[in-house]
């Protein structure tokens, strides 16, 4: 095979359609336009989502949140979460991993919802006042 030779698939390449030479090649006349309007005409261009002046589809719908995967929001959980955990060191991979919090998320409270019953040691994860004074009253600690 030489490189002279190569040609494409038959029906792969088509002429290009030339419009405006006469009523015999199926686009004459108004050239596959239609009649009147602003899409007939040269330069009749107008914008994605354009409704002719009425206001637009995605203007006329309410607005609605999102919620950014990577976002910095903060998840709560209840301190008789930390009571079903059997560890003495809570982190917050410990609780991604135990699949108590979303594997997203990128900051921890603690709120009171159930007294801690062992001494446990807390890292890196935001207490609410009531779980400190728990912990120090089991003589647990937190940082």
């Amino acid at each position: 095979m030489l490189l002279n030779t190569i040609k494409p698939a038959v029906g792969a390449v088509t002429n290009k359609n030339r419009v405006g030479r006469g009523i015999g090649s199926g686009s004459g006349k108004t050239c596959g336009r239609g009649h009147k309007g602003q899409k007939s005409r040269a330069g009749g261009f107008h914008k994605v989502g354009f409704e002719g002046g009425q206001m637009p589809l995605q203007r006329r719908l309410p607005k609605r949140g999102f919620n950014a995967m990577l976002s910095t929001k903060t998840f709560s959980i209840g301190t008789s979460d930390l009571n079903k955990l059997d560890v003495d060191l809570v982190t917050v991979d410990l609780l991604k991993e135990k699949n108590i919090v979303p594997r997203n998320v990128k900051k921890i409270k603690v709120f009171l919802n159930q007294e801690i019953t062992k001494k446990i040691t807390i890292n890196g994860i935001t207490l609410s006042n009531g779980v400190k004074v728990n912990i120090d009253s089991v003589g647990g600690s937190y940082s």
